[in-house]
């Protein structure tokens, strides 16, 4: 049964959908079977894959219209890698879902259809601590929350954390904390380094010790509708998300990597 891990932090640019879309990939590279869930209206991991928003169904028809996620999901141009699409309508969803029962819990239902299918399952969430994240913290195994180098890193992450709690005391008991990465990390920067200890100071362990540097190749892949892994497999953007992933599987006791894949790391 695959494991559902939300990656959430409602202040945007933090690299969200960066770090979900190809975290996504760097399992499939790795051999795990993955789903992308698309939870945002701005639909940009479904772009960032490679799909027109506009022209499929989406995850708007499980949440609303309890369509099976089955028939909505669909195989992105990546090994093992496929998404369960968004759309600008899942700004409406919230409000149409105010008066239906158990509405905390319609993604968890949806997903519980497709979860035996995958070996991890990523939520993108939206930039916000509404109903549809807290749907995808209902839904999920973990939280991932990356945060980003910069001098407001710390901003509004309390508020995240707090939302956390009360879905872990009257939602879903059983969520964890999956842990903390640093993204668009600029070895050019003071401040970067700065932001770095000071995080580590706060969350300690629950810090990943890869960091994910600010990087060309990373910033334009999601033009081209490609994940870093395809876009540019030997760019520095690539190598810290494959070796991110790797991180994750091994806190996950997951050990079942392709003997045929290299030990990738870097020159920092």
């Amino acid at each position: 049964m695959g494991k559902i891990i939300a990656i959430a932090n409602q202040k945007g640019g933090v690299g969200k959908t960066t770090t979900a879309i190809n975290l996504a990939a760097c399992f499939g590279v790795l051999e795990y079977k993955t789903l992308i869930v698309d939870a945002d209206p701005q639909a940009n991991a479904t772009s960032g894959v490679g799909l027109d928003p506009k022209n499929t169904r989406n995850i708007y028809d499980c949440l609303v219209n309890d369509v099976n996620p089955e028939e909505l999901i669909i195989a992105a141009d990546s090994p093992n890698l496929d998404i369960l699409p968004s759309h600008i309508d899942l700004v409406g969803a919230e409000l149409e879902m105010i008066n239906i029962p158990n509405r905390e819990h319609k993604l968890k239902l949806a997903l519980e259809k497709v979860k035996d299918k995958y070996d991890f399952i990523i939520i993108d969430c939206s930039p916000s601590l509404g109903l549809i994240t807290v749907n995808a913290l209902t839904a999920a195994d973990s939280v991932l929350i990356p945060v980003q180098c910069e001098y407001f890193a710390l901003e509004g992450l309390g508020k995240l954390l707090n939302t956390i709690k009360i879905v872990q005391g009257r939602l879903n008991t059983n969520l964890e904390i999956e842990g903390i990465v640093l993204t668009m990390y600029d070895t050019r920067l003071r401040l970067a380094n700065q932001v770095v200890d000071e995080v580590k100071a706060h969350f300690q362990d629950l810090v990943f010790d890869t960091v994910i540097h600010r990087n060309t190749k990373l910033g334009e892949a999601p033009s081209f509708g490609q994940t870093i892994v395809m876009h540019d497999a030997a760019s520095k953007g690539s190598i810290n998300y494959l070796n991110f992933a790797r991180e994750v599987l091994q806190r996950n006791d997951s050990t079942q990597i392709s003997n045929n894949e290299k030990n990738y790391s870097i020159n920092e």
